[in-house]
């Protein structure tokens, strides 16, 4: 008999194959958590542009209420010569009343919208800042209404 291999084949081939299921469990195991980790990334990445889009749509309020502003203050210097003035002033007027409500409709959106994201890496503009530029542009534009009225 050979002395060299004491451990009968059977047996080799079952310890090959627990050392191969080992390292494949290991692998597997790895696998699973950097899946978990870009699950998770994926997640705080949704949460990032969330946050960012609801500063676009809040933008987009903004600049439409603006524009109402300044269309309404044109449209008084344009209209006034060739309309009656009342129609001047009331075209005017409504345009003044949607820029007020552009503004608050954004400051509106921007804090009503929904389940809060999870984890988000960017920073929020804090609320005080939109909060108070929208109330700041809305007083605006109700100060140059009543002129309008009143003129």
């Amino acid at each position: 008999m050979a002395q060299g291999n004491s451990a009968p084949p059977a047996a080799q081939q079952a310890v090959k194959a627990q050392q191969k299921l080992a390292k494949s469990a290991e692998t597997l195991t790895v696998s699973a958590v950097a899946q978990e980790d870009s699950a998770d990334r994926r997640t705080e990445l949704a949460a990032d542009r969330t946050i960012l889009a609801a500063e676009r749509t809040y933008a987009a309020w903004m600049r439409t209420g603006f524009t109402g502003l300044v269309i309404g203050i044109g449209a008084k210097a344009v209209l006034e010569h060739h309309v009656p003035g009342w129609m001047a002033a009331m075209t005017a007027i409504v345009l003044e009343l949607f820029a007020i409500f552009c503004f608050c409709a954004a400051a509106w959106r921007q804090f009503d919208h929904g389940v809060p994201p999870p984890r988000p890496d960017v920073k929020a503009i804090p609320a005080w800042m939109l909060i108070g530029f929208s109330a700041f542009l809305s007083l605006v534009a109700a100060v140059a209404g009543i002129g309008f009225a009143l003129a």
